[in-house]
C-alpha cells in the first residue's frame, strides 16, 4: 500500500494509504453511518459518481460474500475507510475487500481520520473530492474537480434487462439465476405465476427490494428506466414499484412524465428513494438537495399518524420540500434528525411513498392493496 490524499474541493488535503483499485478518481464525497452493511453499501448503484466515506472505523470483517451483492457492479467512484481487515472471518466469505475493489476497478484509502472527515462534511456539506496520488494539482486538476456534478445517474445505473442469446442480461452480464425468459420479456423463474404481477420500474434499484418481493411471492417484471407509462400498463401488472436510485431526481423529466400517466391508472404504487421524489414531483412538488444527506441503516423516522418512531436504511441526498406539496398529498412519515420529509400519502390513489427501504409491514400493506 503506497501513500494516497483524499483532496477536498475547500483546499483540505487528508493523508492516508491506498488500498484496492491502484488508479484516482472524482465524486461527490459522501458518508454512511452503517456499523454493518457495508457490501449492501458497496452493492447500491444509489451511490454511483460518489466518493463513499464509511464512519464505522474497521470495515470488511466478513469479508466478500458474492449471494450479498447484486448482478451489477461497484458503481461509486471510490471508497474511504479508517481502516480494512485483511483477516475476515466468515465460513461465506470468499474474498477480503482489499482484492475485491481491485477486481472492481474502485479506489480504495484507508488510515484517513474518518471522524475528522465525517465532522467536516457535517459542518460543511457534501462536497467534491479527489482521490490522488499527490496531495497537490495543477489549475485544470482545480477546476476538474470543483466542476464536477453527478449527472445522468439514472440510465447509468438502471438495468438494461434486455433478452439476448436466450438470456435474461442486465446489460452487463446475466441478471440472475432466477430470470427466466417469457414470450420475449425477463420474468422471475422462482415467483408463484398468476398471483401479484409486480413491475419493478429499474431507477437503480439496491438489490433487496426485488429479493424481498420475490420471497412473498411475487412475480416480478424488471422495467428499465426508458420504459413507457403505455408499455408497462400493457403488461398488466397488480401493482407497480418505483424503485431508488441515483442522483438529482428532478433531472429525470420524461420519467417524471411518465410517472404522472401511471398515477392515474387505479394500480398500487409502492415508490421507494428516488422513485418516492419523482412521484412527488409529478404531482407538482419540488425537491430540494440536503445538507449532507441521509446514508446508513440507522436513520430515525416517525409516523405522524400514529407517532411511532422507528430506524430505517436509507440511501439519499435529495429530499421532497414539504412546502411544496399539493393538496392532494400530505407528509406521512418525518425525519426525526432534520424534520425532512419520509414519506407521503396521496389522496385519491393507491400509493404508499417513502424515503426509506420499507418495512415488512410496509411490504404486507403493498400487496394487501394489489
Amino acid at each position: 500500500m503506497g501513500e494516497a490524499y483524499l483532496i477536498l474541493e475547500n483546499g483540505t488535503v487528508f493523508k492516508g494509504r491506498s488500498f484496492g483499485y491502484d488508479g484516482e478518481a472524482i465524486g461527490e464525497l459522501v458518508f454512511s453511518t452503517g456499523m454493518t452493511g457495508y457490501l449492501e453499501t458497496l452493492s447500491d448503484p444509489a451511490y454511483l459518481g460518489q466518493i463513499v466515506l464509511q464512519t464505522f472505523p474497521l470495515i470488511g470483517n466478513y469479508g466478500v460474500i458474492p449471494q450479498d451483492f447484486g448482478p451489477g457492479p461497484v458503481h461509486m467512484k471510490a471508497y474511504i475507510v479508517r481502516q480494512w481487515c485483511q483477516e475476515p472471518s466468515n465460513f461465506r466469505s470468499e474474498g477480503n475487500l482489499d482484492s475485491f475493489l481491485r477486481e472492481q476497478g474502485t479506489p480504495g484509502i484507508c488510515e484517513i481520520d474518518t471522524r475528522a472527515l465525517t465532522r467536516l462534511l457535517r459542518e460543511n456539506g457534501v462536497m467534491n473530492a479527489m482521490v490522488s496520488k499527490s496531495p497537490e494539482l495543477s489549475g485544470d486538476g482545480w477546476a476538474e474537480l470543483r466542476g464536477y456534478r453527478v449527472t445522468g445517474a439514472v440510465g447509468v445505473a438502471s438495468g438494461k434487462w434486455k433478452v439476448e442469446n436466450g438470456k435474461c442480461r442486465d446489460g452487463d452480464g446475466v441478471a440472475s439465476g432466477k430470470w427466466k425468459v417469457e414470450n420475449g420479456k425477463c420474468r422471475d423463474g422462482d415467483a408463484d405465476y398468476g398471483k401479484r404481477k409486480v413491475a419493478l420500474w429499474d431507477f437503480g434499484c439496491a438489490p433487496a427490494i426485488a429479493e424481498r418481493l420475490r420471497e412473498l411471492g411475487c412475480d416480478l417484471m424488471m422495467i428499465g428506466c426508458g420504459t413507457s407509462a403505455d408499455d408497462i400498463l400493457a403488461r398488466n401488472p397488480d401493482g407497480i414499484v418505483l424503485s431508488g436510485g441515483p442522483g438529482d431526481p428532478a433531472e429525470n423529466t420524461h420519467i417524471i412524465g411518465e410517472i404522472r400517466k401511471l398515477s392515474g391508472s387505479g394500480i398500487p404504487i409502492l415508490a421507494v428513494g428516488l422513485g418516492h421524489q419523482m412521484l412527488a414531483l409529478a404531482f407538482g412538488a419540488k425537491t430540494l438537495k440536503l445538507r449532507f444527506g441521509h446514508r446508513g441503516a440507522n436513520q430515525p423516522v416517525r409516523d405522524l399518524r400514529t407517532g411511532r418512531s422507528f430506524v430505517t436504511t436509507q440511501n439519499h441526498g435529495y429530499a421532497v420540500d414539504k412546502s411544496t406539496l399539493p393538496d392532494c398529498a400530505a407528509v406521512s412519515y418525518e425525519n426525526l434528525s432534520d424534520g425532512t420529509c419520509e414519506g407521503i400519502e396521496y389522496s385519491g390513489i393507491p400509493a404508499l411513498s417513502i424515503q426509506f427501504e420499507p418495512t415488512e409491514e410496509m411490504l404486507d400493506r403493498f400487496i394487501g392493496a394489489m
